[in-house]
């Protein structure tokens, strides 16, 4: 008998943007990098990365985009209502998407493994023990 799969369901502050995603993350963690610290308002983003065609969004969000590490776009999404930031990558054209926990229904789906952008981290803010610390993106 096969486990069942996670579903991490989840939305902005008002309800008008969701998402529901289906399976087992890519990968949970921190980053920490000076982009997500902007775009949070805090030392960190919490996150959780999904295969794209695992997750399914409802809702119209408004998005910012910037200039990533690795070249190309960083596209981070929010609810034009709320302002809530609720996920990353563009729907419909990104093979992945990064999921902020803090907008999880059920926080407790959320379980750290990785600090990612270490090095760029503020030295107020934390990096809980146990976790995989990189000081860049992995593979960069």
């Amino acid at each position: 008998m096969s486990a069942a799969k996670m579903t991490a369901a989840g939305g902005c502050l008002c309800g008008t943007l969701r998402y529901e995603a289906q399976g087992d993350p890519l990968y949970m963690g921190f980053c920490y990098c000076v982009d997500c610290r902007k775009a949070s308002g805090s030392g960190y983003i919490p996150f959780m990365s999904f295969a794209a065609n695992a997750v399914r969004f409802a809702g119209e969000s408004s998005q910012f985009v910037s200039k990533a590490l690795r070249g190309g776009q960083a596209v981070r999404n929010f609810c034009p209502i709320c302002g809530s930031l609720v996920f990353g990558g563009r729907a419909g054209i990104d093979t992945e998407h990064t999921i902020y926990a803090g907008t999880l229904d059920n926080p407790s789906l959320f379980v750290p493994r990785v600090a990612i952008f270490a090095r760029d981290r503020a030295p107020w803010a934390l990096i809980p023990p146990g976790l995989t610390v990189h000081d860049r993106l992995p593979g960069l």
